[in-house]
């Protein structure tokens, strides 16, 4: 079976078929860094990184290409800059290294190449100038446009006619532009406003232009896969298409477009005024799990839900991943006392991610073999059953924790691993001195605290509750 992906410009599900299997790129657009990651944000981040997983699987490690931008440079960067009172630089640093760790805590790998806009702009000032010589950008007081009615099938990937596409765009009115739907390529910097120096004066890019540019130097004029969340098809997508069809040689530009779903918390827009808004931050510091394991229970419920379909999130669904994730580690637990067979991925898992990045069936058949792992009792089976465990794991990045840690994953906030095992050992210490009353004390404030203890042949262990 092939892999199949719904290819947003065409609207219908397709075989996936590389310009070059020996080199197979993809381009998702990644955060433009003024703020901490919201779980919105992380959607595509962590739906990506199982594309990207599954496109290493098919065509070997050392033949794709995955790369993910910073936007570094954007009015709202500048904009919150001025007020925390810091340069672009040290909240532009910040914030990235804040995005990358958040992601890490989710699984998230860092992609093959991040480029960041601010290391392109003489490519974007090229760009620029090369579709004004085309005819398809004019200079207007100060500021580049793209010229909308000099590309004739201008919203071919979004399927909008023209008064959809200047109402979905919520165009800005200017009296410099030729046409309402017209976007800016370039616009100025005065005073002591952020810019570079260009033929049209000092100023800064537009939005659009920047992946433009990053994906062509990355990637070459055309390239694979490109990818997003949805919200991001029109404007800036479309006007992508538009600039790079219209500069480049090749106007094939990206031939698959993949976009993710919108999020929701308990069946709203996600805002601030709603008191609903979490970042992945927020959600990691309040988490009872080590975040590493926390951040897995988060990952699973981004993957519970078909990709291209809204995501709801809520509390009852991360208590379902987490419950889920437990019955993955304790087949793991079970199958301590054999050696995993990992010549094999499970042809099932692999079958359903082909399907269009099916991960609900993938997890669901992930889950199938932890419960056959349970119930087996031939050691064959199971070193098969469990090298299946480790290998659909890996794919779908999931099962990344030792079996230790997920069980001991409690409230670090709290009691870390040390603490607990101290308490342990007073509670030994105070059975040998036949001080009863403290050992249940200490079980009982334990329990209180969500961790479990466990009087065995081979002494006390804990796990969470």
């Amino acid at each position: 079976m092939s892999i199949q992906l719904y290819n947003t410009a065409k609207r219908q599900k397709e075989a996936f078929v590389p310009r070059d299997p020996k080199n197979v790129g993809m381009y998702v657009c990644g955060p433009t860094v003024y703020d901490t990651a919201h779980i919105g944000n992380a959607r595509p981040a962590v739906v990506f990184d199982v594309l990207a997983r599954l496109l290493r699987h098919e065509y070997g490690d050392d033949h794709v290409t995955y790369v993910r931008n910073i936007t570094d440079v954007e009015d709202k960067i500048i904009e919150a800059a001025a007020a925390n009172n810091e340069s672009i630089a040290d909240l532009t640093a910040r914030t990235t290294k804040a995005y990358h760790d958040d992601m890490a805590a989710l699984g998230v790998g860092l992609p093959d190449r991040e480029p960041k806009a601010t290391e392109h702009i003489d490519g974007m000032i090229e760009m620029i100038g090369v579709l004004i010589d085309k005819g398809h950008a004019y200079e207007a007081e100060g500021h580049v446009l793209f010229d909308v009615p000099s590309m004739p099938d201008y919203g071919k990937l979004s399927g909008r006619n023209r008064e959809e596409l200047i109402e979905g765009a919520r165009v800005e009115v200017a009296p410099y532009k030729k046409d309402p739907a017209d976007f800016v390529l370039w616009k100025p910097s005065p005073g002591d406003m952020p810019g570079w120096e260009s033929p049209w004066g000092k100023g800064r890019p537009g939005w659009h232009i920047e992946c433009s540019v990053m994906s062509k130097a990355e990637l070459g004029e055309a390239f694979d896969i490109h990818g997003g969340g949805r919200d991001l098809i029109f404007p800036h997508h479309e006007n992508e298409v538009a600039q790079s069809c219209c500069a480049n040689e090749d106007s094939t530009f990206a031939r698959y477009w993949v976009h993710n779903g919108f999020l929701t918390v308990e069946g709203k827009k996600m805002s601030k005024s709603l008191g609903n808004f979490f970042t992945v931050r927020d959600l990691l510091d309040k988490a009872s799990k080590l975040e590493s394991c926390a951040g897995e229970i988060y990952r699973f419920l981004l993957l519970n839900t078909d990709y291209r379909q809204p995501l709801n999130w809520t509390e009852v669904g991360v208590e379902n991943a987490e419950n889920s994730l437990n019955t993955l580690y304790t087949a793991m637990q079970k199958l301590e006392d054999v050696s995993a067979e990992l010549s094999v991925v499970p042809d099932t898992i692999v079958d359903h991610l082909k399907n269009d990045i099916d991960t609900p069936f993938a997890l669901k058949e992930l889950i199938a073999i932890a419960k056959k792992a349970n119930v087996a009792s031939d050691d064959e089976e199971r070193a098969i059953l469990k090298g299946q465990l480790i290998k659909g794991g890996q794919l779908l990045g999931v099962l990344q924790q030792s079996v230790d840690d997920w069980f001991k994953g409690a409230a670090a906030s709290e009691l870390d691993g040390a603490a607990i095992d101290e308490l342990i050992e007073e509670r030994i210490q105070s059975k040998k001195q036949k001080n009863f009353a403290r050992a249940d004390e200490i079980r009982n404030d334990l329990m209180d605290q969500g961790i479990i203890l466990e009087d065995g042949p081979e002494g006390t262990t804990w796990k969470r509750a």
